[in-house]
């Protein structure tokens, strides 16, 4: 099964051009091949190193990048992990393929363990939620090894974001959060995903609902772990509420 992550250019992540820093693209699709590979191994997984990688075109500041990584080889202990990275302009909506490649991974076989499982069919998901994953690294938990509140209260911002812009395809600020519900903690080491997806659509605002779920990625055990509720509003050039042109009532997948 492929993963996805999803996240913006910011300026900490640009050269001096002003385009995304070619080793934060690497760590993007290094990220997803290393998920995409341990989730499907249900055990250690390590990078062993990555076939030739041209960037072809560029992605700024302000633009979204989306990384995908689909395992397409298994052997007894390896796997080739096809990585894409991908920038898009949040208002029109233009993409354009920055490059695609083959990482190379290894879950070495512990006692008693067999080879790894066969490569399995990747059927696309195509329900109305916006999903993108992400890693729970140390420097993301509290004193008490799980994933700081502020750090997912972020994460699922981010989430309401890219799903309201791709919904309206406007310039989008969070206007108010109506709710937030932590029930799970999350640990290090663990996959999170943020499913998102629009819930109202008004004259220029969208109501977006945003879940974050946890995985182990040894166990494959899935839980919700928080939920929050947020109102993003459209914006022109002056800051002022805008209409949004095209946005559809329908709350069709975002």
């Amino acid at each position: 099964m492929s993963v996805t992550l999803i996240d913006m250019v910011f300026p900490g992540d640009a050269n001096h051009h002003g385009t995304l820093f070619g080793g934060i693209g690497l760590a993007h699709l290094d990220k997803v091949a290393f998920l995409a590979a341990a989730r499907h191994a249900r055990r250690p997984t390590v990078t062993a190193g990555c076939e030739r990688i041209d960037f072809a075109a560029p992605a700024r500041i302000g633009e979204m990048v989306e990384a995908t990584g689909r395992v397409v080889r298994v052997g007894r202990t390896s796997m080739g992990v096809e990585v894409e990275l991908w920038a898009e302009a949040p208002v029109s909506g233009e993409r354009r393929l920055c490059t695609r490649g083959v990482f190379n991974m290894v879950a070495p076989r512990e006692e008693g363990q067999g080879d790894l499982p066969p490569l399995e069919d990747d059927t696309p998901n195509r329900d109305a939620w916006l999903r993108a994953v992400e890693m729970v690294f140390p420097a993301w938990t509290n004193h008490y090894g799980t994933l700081y509140g502020g750090d997912a209260l972020k994460l699922m911002g981010k989430a309401a974001f890219v799903c309201a812009t791709r919904k309206a395809r406007a310039v989008m600020v969070m206007a108010a959060s109506n709710r937030i519900d932590f029930s799970s903690p999350i640990r290090e080491g663990d996959m999170i995903e943020l499913a998102s997806r629009a819930t109202r659509v008004g004259r220029s605002s969208i109501t977006i609902e945003v879940e974050l779920w946890a995985e182990g990625l040894l166990t494959g055990d899935r839980r919700r772990s928080a939920a929050a509720e947020f109102v993003m509003v459209a914006v022109d050039e002056a800051g002022r509420p805008r209409s949004i042109s095209g946005a559809s009532s329908a709350l069709e997948p975002a």
